[in-house]
């Protein structure tokens, strides 16, 4: 063997004695009873308070979801062809009933009123009355044209009244005496000629008072006004734009009251009323929102085996806004009891919902179903009775770990 080998041999047996009377020349003496402690004995019990789950009395409600909807809405277009010259609001604008959203150029309305103006003018004078004025009435035996056929035919009369005594006294021919009597006949005939002429030129003054009346009316349709109060939530056209006659221009959304659909079970379809409250809650709009009940559909799909049901959701601060998705209430009594704990007491993990009890020193994990939130306590639809002392804030406190209850 060769020398460095033995001389690492010896130097490994060396260090290993040494090891070994460390411990005796300190004055201590190895214990082979002696074994670590368990992660049990080192763990200390944990202070914890149970707090009773408490018997509550609440509304019997049923829960359903849904989309909130715009009580009405309005695609607001024009009533006459023109470019628009004004457009006074945009997308999210708040608009009153009656306010002006847009104008169209009013050139043109504005030449068909005087056009209308003239025209009626023009009527008025041909039957005899002044080109200014809002009183049409006028007298057919009063006018012109009737007066003189009135003044033909009179003296028609009177010539076939004077032939007929010259007739008689033999003094003129039988020829002229016919002649007299064809002319009455045609005096007559103007007369009444002259009389339905007139009543055609009333018509024709109405007709054109009509006409001056729609051009008027078509051009106050260059301004377009909101019908409803609400809100713009869609701009669909731009200054300067030729629009046709109904073409759109924005889309208007009344958002107080929202209506908001609902769905209900079929099973509990027979207890909504109309009427009955409705709590709202919407995610990211703090609070509640209460509502009734407003209209109940007859029947119920068959698709999905619910009722349809709508509710009328006051929003007059514009908090709630129309196509969110809301979760419903519709409170249908007042006695339902209910187990309730803290809303503390309850522990979620991986989607599992529990609550923690002491039995014997350690604590015990119970698995519950939860319902509504009552404030700042939940109810426990199943896992634990009235009465059952849970843990009130368990924190990181899990199953099996010693705990020690407090006072």
């Amino acid at each position: 063997m060769p020398p460095f080998a033995v001389t690492r041999c010896m130097v490994s047996r060396l260090a290993l004695i040494a090891a070994a009377l460390i411990p005796l020349g300190c004055g201590q003496s190895p214990d082979p009873a002696a074994a670590p402690p368990s992660e049990t004995q080192r763990q200390q019990p944990r202070q914890v308070r149970l707090v009773p789950a408490a018997e509550e009395v609440v509304d019997r409600r049923v829960s359903a979801t849904g989309t909130l909807a715009a009580d009405e809405q309005v695609v607001l277009g024009t009533k006459v062809a023109g470019r628009i010259g004004e457009l006074l609001v945009d997308l999210g604008s708040r608009v009153r009933r009656d306010q002006t959203v847009a104008r169209l150029d009013p050139t043109d309305a504005q030449l068909r009123v005087d056009q209308a103006v003239a025209a009626l003018q023009q009527a008025r004078a041909r039957l005899g009355l002044p080109p200014e004025g809002t009183d049409d009435r006028v007298d057919p035996e009063h006018t012109s044209l009737v007066r003189q056929a009135r003044a033909v035919l009179d003296e028609a009369r009177l010539t076939r009244a004077r032939t007929e005594r010259l007739w008689k006294q033999e003094l003129i021919a039988q020829a002229q005496v016919d002649t007299a009597v064809s002319s009455l006949a045609v005096a007559e005939a103007r007369y009444q000629d002259a009389i339905e002429e007139v009543r055609t030129r009333q018509a024709v003054l109405l007709q054109r008072r009509s006409e001056l009346e729609l051009a008027r009316q078509q051009r106050a349709d260059t301004v377009v006004t909101s019908p409803i109060e609400g809100a713009v939530s869609e701009r669909r056209a731009s200054v300067g734009e030729y629009l046709a006659a109904g073409a759109p221009v924005v889309t208007l959304v009344k958002l107080h009251p929202l209506r908001l659909r609902l769905a209900v079970p079929e099973r509990d379809a027979t207890a909504v009323r109309v009427g009955q409250p409705v709590v709202v809650t919407v995610e990211g709009v703090a609070g509640e929102h209460r509502g009734r009940v407003a209209r109940i559909s007859p029947a119920i799909s068959e698709q999905n085996r619910t009722l349809m049901v709508e509710a009328e959701v006051p929003n007059e601060g514009a908090a709630l806004r129309p196509g969110a998705f809301a979760k419903a209430d519709i409170v249908l009594a007042g006695d339902l009891r209910v187990v309730t704990v803290p809303a503390a007491a309850i522990v979620t993990f991986a989607g599992v919902e529990k609550v923690l009890t002491v039995d014997k020193g350690r604590a015990v994990e119970v698995r519950v179903t939860t319902g509504r939130r009552l404030g700042n306590r939940v109810e426990i639809v199943t896992g634990i009775a009235a009465g059952t002392p849970v843990v009130g804030q368990p924190g990181n406190l899990t199953g099996g770990q010693p705990a020690a209850v407090q006072p």
